[in-house]
C-alpha cells in the first residue's frame, strides 16, 4: 500500500499545510461587502425601492443554498418591517432559477432579485427590461460567455471583482447584501445572529472549509448551538443533540432539506426554517422527515436497478432508466461512484423523450472536462469538476457512452487510486485521546478540509458483532501488536470471521455513551 508510516507530530503538519495559504482566520478578518462589484449599486437600488415603498420580489432556489438564502432575505425584511415577496421556482413545474417560467408571477414588481441564481438567466432578463422592471443578480455561480442584462449584478466570480475569495456560496453573499442593506438603511440588526443559517448553507453547498468560509462555519456552528430559532431547536430534538458539528449539518440536517425541492416544493423548507414557534417547526420538521424518507425509499430502488445496469469495465459508469426520479439521480450517482469507485453518470428519461440527469465524479477525474469533450451530443451541460447536469437525445446516447471513454482515456488517469485523505499508515499505539484532541483543534471538517483517514495493517479481528435493526451495520474489537481497538463499520452485510489479518481504513471519533466517553475507529473499508 502506498501510505507512509506516520506520526501525530508529522498529523499536525500536514493538517496544518491545508491553511498555509491564507492561515487560521476569524470574523474579524471577513473582507467588506463593497469589495464586491456592484454591491453598492444593489444596495442604493434596494434602499430606494424600501423608501419609495415599490413591490419587491425576490427569486431564490431549490436546494439548501438557495433555500436558506431566502430565509436569510425573508427574515431581515420582516426585521426592519418591509414587505417582500419570495418566490423559490419548483424543480418540476418551473425549472431553474430566474427563467422564463416565472414571468407572470413577477409582472407588476418593481424590482427583482436573485439570490444563489440568475447568472444565466438572459432571457428572464430581457424580459424583465421589456416589462420595466428592474432587475439585481446575486449568484456564486460560474459566470457565462453571455451575461443577463441587469442593473446590478454581484458574483464574485466576475472578473473585474475585487472580492478576494472566488470559493462562497449564495447564502453568504445574500449575508453581505444583508450586512450592505443594514448599513445604508442604519438598522440595528445583530448581522452575526444570522451566521447559524449560513453555515448550514456553506456546509452543504461543499464549499471548501478553509479562509473566510472556515470563520464563518466556526461562528455559525457556536451560534447555531445556542439558537433560539424554533426550527433549530425543533431538529436538535429530532436529532437527540445537545451540540451540532459540520457532519451532522452535512449528513442529517442537509439531507432533509433538500429532500423537499427534491420531491415535491422547497417553500416547504423556508417556511420550516422560518417557524416562529416549536410547535410550527416540529409539524414541518415531520413533513420534510416524510419527503427524506421517501426520498431515501425512491433513491434505494433506483440505486438498486442501476447498479444492475452498470458495465463494469467501463472507466466512466453511465445508465439509463426510463422513469427514474430527476429529482435524485445525483444522489444515485454518487452512491455508484462510491461502490465501483469510478465516475458515474445516472439518466433518466423526461417527458420529451430525451435523457436528462447528474454525474459525480470520483477520485482525479475531472468529470465536467472529460464531459464538455462530448458537447456536440449534448442538448444541456453544466456543472463542474465533480458534479455535472446534463440532458441528450435518446439517439445520441450509445455514442455517448462510447465518446466518454474515449475521452476519459485520453486524460491519461493514473490507475493508481491514493485516496488523498488517508493521511499515513498509523499505529495502534498512537491512537488515543491526545491525537482526538489534536485532530477536534483543525474542525469543523468539510469540503477541503477532509476528516483525516488513516490506514493499519497487520490487524487481527479479535471479535465481530451484527449491529442494527436490519443487521446493517457491524461492530468489531480489532488489534494490533497487543493493542485493541475498538471499531465500528456501517452499511455492510458482508462476512468477517475472528482470528483474519485485514488491512483497515478509518477515521477515529470519541463515542459518547452511558456517560462514558471511549475512542471508536469509523471504519471505512477493510480488506
Amino acid at each position: 500500500m502506498p501510505y507512509p508510516q506516520i506520526t501525530p507530530t508529522q498529523i499536525a503538519q500536514k493538517l496544518q499545510r491545508r491553511f498555509s495559504k491564507d492561515g487560521h482566520l476569524s470574523l474579524a478578518d471577513l473582507p467588506k461587502p463593497s469589495q464586491f462589484k456592484d454591491m453598492d449599486r444593489a444596495t442604493a437600488r434596494i434602499v430606494k425601492a424600501i423608501h419609495t415603498g415599490e413591490k419587491i420580489m425576490l427569486i431564490g432556489d431549490y436546494d439548501v443554498d438557495g433555500v436558506v438564502s431566502t430565509t436569510l432575505m425573508a427574515m431581515f425584511f420582516d426585521e426592519i418591517g418591509v414587505e417582500l415577496e419570495w418566490i423559490i421556482p419548483n424543480r418540476f413545474r418551473d425549472g431553474y432559477g430566474l427563467s422564463p417560467n416565472l414571468m407572470p408571477r413577477v409582472e407588476g414588481f418593481d424590482l427583482v432579485f436573485t439570490v444563489d441564481n440568475g447568472i444565466a438567466a438572459v432571457e428572464a432578463g430581457k424580459m424583465c427590461r421589456e416589462m420595466g422592471i428592474d432587475l439585481i443578480i446575486t449568484d456564486h455561480h460560474i459566470v457565462p460567455a453571455t451575461v443577463p442584462e441587469a442593473y446590478a449584478i454581484v458574483d464574485q466570480k466576475q472578473e473585474e471583482c475585487p472580492f478576494p475569495y472566488e470559493e462562497v456560496c449564495g447564502a453568504q453573499i445574500a449575508w453581505y447584501l444583508i450586512a450592505s442593506l443594514s448599513r445604508a438603511l442604519n438598522a440595528q440588526i445583530d448581522l452575526k445572529g444570522y451566521l447559524g443559517l449560513v453555515s448550514i448553507a456553506i456546509i452543504a453547498d461543499m464549499m471548501p472549509l478553509q479562509h473566510i468560509n472556515r470563520a464563518m462555519v466556526k461562528a455559525g456552528l457556536q451560534l447555531l448551538n445556542r439558537s433560539e430559532l424554533p426550527a433549530i431547536k425543533a431538529f436538535m430534538q429530532r436529532l437527540d443533540k445537545v451540540v451540532l458539528n459540520a457532519e451532522d449539518i452535512g449528513f442529517q440536517i442537509a439531507p432533509v432539506l433538500n429532500s423537499a425541492g427534491r420531491m415535491d416544493d422547497a417553500k416547504w423548507s423556508v417556511e420550516f426554517l422560518l417557524s416562529s414557534n416549536i410547535y410550527d417547526a416540529r409539524v414541518r420538521l415531520e413533513r420534510l422527515v416524510e419527503f427524506n424518507e421517501n426520498r431515501k425509499a425512491i433513491e434505494q430502488k433506483i440505486t438498486d436497478e442501476a447498479t444492475k445496469q452498470v458495465e463494469i469495465n467501463d472507466d466512466i459508469l453511465v445508465v439509463a432508466g426510463e422513469d427514474w426520479h430527476e429529482g435524485v439521480v445525483g444522489i444515485v450517482a454518487a452512491r455508484i461512484g462510491r461502490h465501483f469507485e469510478k465516475p458515474c453518470i445516472v439518466l433518466t428519461r423526461d417527458e420529451y423523450g430525451d435523457f436528462k440527469g447528474s454525474g459525480r465524479s470520483f477520485h482525479v477525474c475531472n468529470l465536467f472536462k472529460v464531459t464538455s469533450l462530448c458537447r456536440p451530443l449534448l442538448k444541456k451541460f453544466g456543472g463542474h469538476e465533480a458534479a455535472i447536469g446534463l440532458s441528450l437525445e435518446a439517439q445520441n446516447l450509445e455514442q455517448f457512452k462510447q465518446e466518454i471513454q474515449q475521452h476519459y482515456q485520453a486524460q491519461n488517469y493514473s490507475k493508481q487510486l491514493i485516496d488523498p485523505d488517508i493521511l499515513g499508515e498509523l499505529s495502534f499505539s498512537d491512537i488515543n485521546f491526545e491525537l482526538v484532541n489534536l485532530l477536534k483543534s483543525f474542525e469543523p471538517y468539510g469540503q477541503g478540509n477532509p476528516r483525516p483517514k488513516f490506514i493499519s495493517t497487520n490487524v487481527i479481528i479479535e471479535d465481530v458483532n451484527e449491529m442494527g435493526k436490519e443487521k446493517e451495520h457491524r461492530r468489531f474489537t480489532l488489534s494490533q501488536n497487543g493493542i485493541t481497538q475498538q471499531a465500528v463499520l456501517f452499511k455492510t452485510k458482508e462476512v468477517f470471521h475472528i482470528g483474519e489479518v485485514v488491512s483497515v481504513i478509518y477515521g477515529i471519533n470519541e463515542n459518547h455513551f452511558n456517560n462514558r466517553i471511549t475512542l471508536q475507529l469509523m471504519v471505512e473499508k477493510i480488506f
